[in-house]
Protein backbone atom coordinates (compact mmCIF):
# COMPACT_ATOMS: atom_id res chain seq x y z
CA UNK A 1 0.00 0.00 0.00
CA UNK A 2 1.44 3.35 -1.06
CA UNK A 3 2.07 6.02 1.54
CA UNK A 4 -0.29 9.03 1.17
CA UNK A 5 1.24 12.10 -0.42
CA UNK A 6 2.26 14.94 1.95
CA UNK A 7 -0.31 17.23 0.36
CA UNK A 8 -3.06 14.89 1.56
CA UNK A 9 -1.54 14.41 4.99
CA UNK A 10 -1.30 18.13 5.73
CA UNK A 11 -4.41 19.50 4.13
CA UNK A 12 -5.84 21.42 7.09
CA UNK A 13 -4.26 24.12 9.27
CA UNK A 14 -4.40 21.82 12.26
CA UNK A 15 -2.54 19.07 10.38
CA UNK A 16 0.09 21.50 9.14
CA UNK A 17 0.53 22.94 12.64
CA UNK A 18 0.99 19.47 14.15
CA UNK A 19 3.63 18.60 11.56
CA UNK A 20 5.46 21.92 12.01
CA UNK A 21 5.45 21.56 15.79
CA UNK A 22 7.00 18.10 15.61
CA UNK A 23 9.50 18.99 12.87
CA UNK A 24 10.77 22.11 14.62
CA UNK A 25 11.17 20.26 17.91
CA UNK A 26 13.35 17.71 16.12
CA UNK A 27 15.42 20.39 14.38
CA UNK A 28 15.86 22.60 17.45
CA UNK A 29 15.55 20.53 20.64
CA UNK A 30 17.32 23.27 22.60
CA UNK A 31 15.86 26.77 22.57
CA UNK A 32 18.51 28.98 24.10
CA UNK A 33 17.65 32.68 24.17
CA UNK A 34 19.76 34.31 21.41
CA UNK A 35 20.16 37.60 23.30
CA UNK A 36 22.99 37.68 25.84
CA UNK A 37 21.83 38.73 29.30
CA UNK A 38 22.42 37.94 32.96
CA UNK A 39 19.03 38.71 34.51
CA UNK A 40 15.52 39.89 33.73
CA UNK A 41 16.46 43.56 33.54
CA UNK A 42 19.31 43.05 31.07
CA UNK A 43 17.03 40.77 29.01
CA UNK A 44 14.37 43.48 28.90
CA UNK A 45 16.89 46.05 27.67
CA UNK A 46 18.34 43.64 25.10
CA UNK A 47 14.89 42.80 23.72
CA UNK A 48 14.07 46.51 23.49
CA UNK A 49 17.31 47.09 21.56
CA UNK A 50 16.55 44.22 19.17
CA UNK A 51 13.66 46.10 17.54
CA UNK A 52 14.64 46.51 13.87
CA UNK A 53 18.11 45.21 14.73
CA UNK A 54 19.74 41.78 14.61
CA UNK A 55 20.40 39.79 17.77
CA UNK A 56 24.03 39.50 16.71
CA UNK A 57 24.48 43.26 16.66
CA UNK A 58 22.67 43.69 19.97
CA UNK A 59 25.03 41.16 21.56
CA UNK A 60 27.97 43.22 20.33
CA UNK A 61 26.58 46.40 21.89
CA UNK A 62 25.18 45.32 25.24
CA UNK A 63 28.52 44.44 26.93
CA UNK A 64 29.57 48.10 26.69
CA UNK A 65 26.17 49.32 27.84
CA UNK A 66 25.97 46.94 30.80
CA UNK A 67 29.55 47.70 31.79
CA UNK A 68 28.32 51.27 32.20
CA UNK A 69 25.14 50.28 34.06
CA UNK A 70 23.51 46.88 34.47
CA UNK A 71 20.72 47.66 36.93
CA UNK A 72 17.84 50.14 36.75
CA UNK A 73 19.23 51.89 39.83
CA UNK A 74 22.48 52.62 37.98
CA UNK A 75 20.98 53.18 34.51
CA UNK A 76 18.56 55.89 35.66
CA UNK A 77 21.51 58.11 36.47
CA UNK A 78 23.33 57.66 33.13
CA UNK A 79 22.81 60.66 30.81
CA UNK A 80 20.62 59.75 27.85
CA UNK A 81 23.31 61.02 25.45
CA UNK A 82 25.79 58.50 26.88
CA UNK A 83 23.32 55.66 26.36
CA UNK A 84 22.59 56.90 22.84
CA UNK A 85 26.25 56.94 21.84
CA UNK A 86 26.72 53.33 22.89
CA UNK A 87 23.57 51.93 21.29
CA UNK A 88 23.68 53.97 18.07
CA UNK A 89 24.69 50.94 15.92
CA UNK A 90 21.39 49.25 16.93
CA UNK A 91 19.35 51.91 15.16
CA UNK A 92 16.56 54.13 16.47
CA UNK A 93 19.00 55.27 19.16
CA UNK A 94 17.23 58.55 20.08
CA UNK A 95 14.01 56.71 20.93
CA UNK A 96 15.63 53.63 22.47
CA UNK A 97 18.03 55.59 24.68
CA UNK A 98 15.20 57.68 26.13
CA UNK A 99 13.13 54.53 26.69
CA UNK A 100 15.95 52.73 28.50
CA UNK A 101 16.57 55.72 30.76
CA UNK A 102 12.89 56.31 31.54
CA UNK A 103 11.90 52.68 32.07
CA UNK A 104 14.85 52.28 34.44
CA UNK A 105 13.60 55.23 36.50
CA UNK A 106 10.06 53.85 36.55
CA UNK A 107 11.24 50.40 37.60
CA UNK A 108 12.95 51.96 40.60
CA UNK A 109 10.07 54.29 41.46
CA UNK A 110 7.15 51.91 40.89
CA UNK A 111 8.53 48.37 41.11
CA UNK A 112 11.37 48.50 43.68
CA UNK A 113 13.89 48.10 40.88
CA UNK A 114 12.40 44.80 39.71
CA UNK A 115 10.99 43.95 36.28
CA UNK A 116 7.29 43.22 36.91
CA UNK A 117 5.98 39.74 36.21
CA UNK A 118 2.88 41.17 34.59
CA UNK A 119 2.13 41.68 30.90
CA UNK A 120 0.05 44.81 31.40
CA UNK A 121 2.60 46.43 33.71
CA UNK A 122 5.40 45.68 31.28
CA UNK A 123 3.52 47.24 28.37
CA UNK A 124 3.15 50.45 30.36
CA UNK A 125 6.94 50.89 30.42
CA UNK A 126 8.44 53.23 27.79
CA UNK A 127 9.58 51.43 24.64
CA UNK A 128 8.00 48.15 25.72
CA UNK A 129 5.29 47.03 23.32
CA UNK A 130 3.22 43.87 23.31
CA UNK A 131 5.88 41.76 21.58
CA UNK A 132 8.72 42.87 23.86
CA UNK A 133 6.60 42.29 26.95
CA UNK A 134 5.58 38.85 25.65
CA UNK A 135 9.22 37.86 25.11
CA UNK A 136 10.09 38.82 28.68
CA UNK A 137 7.05 37.00 30.08
CA UNK A 138 7.97 33.89 28.12
CA UNK A 139 11.73 33.78 28.46
CA UNK A 140 12.29 35.40 31.86
CA UNK A 141 9.23 34.18 33.76
CA UNK A 142 8.18 31.09 31.81
CA UNK A 143 4.63 32.36 31.33
CA UNK A 144 3.09 30.84 28.16
CA UNK A 145 3.26 33.56 25.50
CA UNK A 146 3.59 33.61 21.73
CA UNK A 147 5.49 36.77 20.74
CA UNK A 148 4.94 37.37 17.04
CA UNK A 149 7.35 39.56 15.12
CA UNK A 150 7.45 40.18 11.37
CA UNK A 151 9.54 37.02 10.82
CA UNK A 152 7.08 34.71 12.58
CA UNK A 153 4.20 36.51 10.84
CA UNK A 154 5.88 35.85 7.48
CA UNK A 155 6.39 32.14 8.10
CA UNK A 156 2.88 31.68 9.49
CA UNK A 157 1.58 33.08 6.23
CA UNK A 158 3.88 30.94 4.09
CA UNK A 159 2.76 27.85 5.94
CA UNK A 160 -0.86 28.96 5.62
CA UNK A 161 -1.44 28.89 9.35
CA UNK A 162 -3.04 32.32 9.28
CA UNK A 163 -4.76 34.67 6.90
CA UNK A 164 -4.24 37.53 9.30
CA UNK A 165 -3.10 40.83 7.85
CA UNK A 166 -1.25 41.80 11.03
CA UNK A 167 0.71 40.26 13.89
CA UNK A 168 -2.24 40.60 16.28
CA UNK A 169 -4.39 38.21 14.27
CA UNK A 170 -1.44 35.92 13.57
CA UNK A 171 -0.70 35.62 17.30
CA UNK A 172 -4.34 34.73 17.95
CA UNK A 173 -4.33 32.07 15.20
CA UNK A 174 -1.04 30.50 16.33
CA UNK A 175 -2.20 30.32 19.94
CA UNK A 176 -5.30 28.49 18.76
CA UNK A 177 -3.34 26.00 16.63
CA UNK A 178 -0.49 25.06 18.95
CA UNK A 179 -0.57 23.61 22.50
CA UNK A 180 -0.05 26.32 25.12
CA UNK A 181 2.81 24.35 26.69
CA UNK A 182 4.74 24.65 23.41
CA UNK A 183 4.31 28.39 22.79
CA UNK A 184 7.51 29.64 24.42
CA UNK A 185 9.77 27.17 22.63
CA UNK A 186 7.92 27.49 19.31
CA UNK A 187 8.43 31.25 19.28
CA UNK A 188 12.19 30.70 19.23
CA UNK A 189 12.12 27.64 16.99
CA UNK A 190 10.24 29.46 14.25
CA UNK A 191 12.74 32.32 14.43
CA UNK A 192 15.68 29.90 14.22
CA UNK A 193 14.08 28.11 11.27
CA UNK A 194 13.36 31.34 9.44
CA UNK A 195 16.97 32.43 9.72
CA UNK A 196 18.33 29.09 8.52
CA UNK A 197 15.88 28.00 5.82
CA UNK A 198 13.01 30.40 5.13
CA UNK A 199 14.48 33.90 5.05
CA UNK A 200 12.88 37.25 4.36
CA UNK A 201 14.39 37.22 0.86
CA UNK A 202 12.54 34.06 -0.05
CA UNK A 203 12.32 30.35 0.51
CA UNK A 204 14.11 27.81 -1.64
CA UNK A 205 11.42 25.17 -1.93
CA UNK A 206 13.99 22.55 -2.88
CA UNK A 207 15.91 23.01 0.38
CA UNK A 208 13.37 24.20 2.94
CA UNK A 209 12.20 20.93 4.55
CA UNK A 210 8.90 22.25 5.91
CA UNK A 211 7.77 24.07 2.75
CA UNK A 212 8.93 21.15 0.63
CA UNK A 213 6.82 18.73 2.66
CA UNK A 214 3.72 20.86 3.17
CA UNK A 215 3.56 22.31 -0.32
CA UNK A 216 5.24 19.90 -2.77
CA UNK A 217 3.63 21.70 -5.70
CA UNK A 218 4.94 25.13 -4.72
CA UNK A 219 7.37 26.86 -7.03
CA UNK A 220 11.07 26.29 -6.14
CA UNK A 221 11.35 29.82 -4.78
CA UNK A 222 8.50 31.41 -2.87
CA UNK A 223 8.95 35.11 -2.26
CA UNK A 224 7.61 37.26 0.51
CA UNK A 225 3.88 37.90 0.32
Amino acid sequence: MKEPKPKTLHRTREQRAAYIDKRLAALYPKTLIPLDHKDTYTLLVAVLLSAQCTDKRVNLITPSLFALADTPEKMQHVPVDHIRKIIRPCGLSPRKSKAISELSRLLVENHSGQVPKDQEALEKLPGVGHKTASVVMAQAFGVPSFPVDTHIHRLAQRWRLTSGKNVVQTEKDLKFLFPEAHWNALHLRIIFYGREFCTARGCDGTLCPICRTLFPGRRPVCTRK
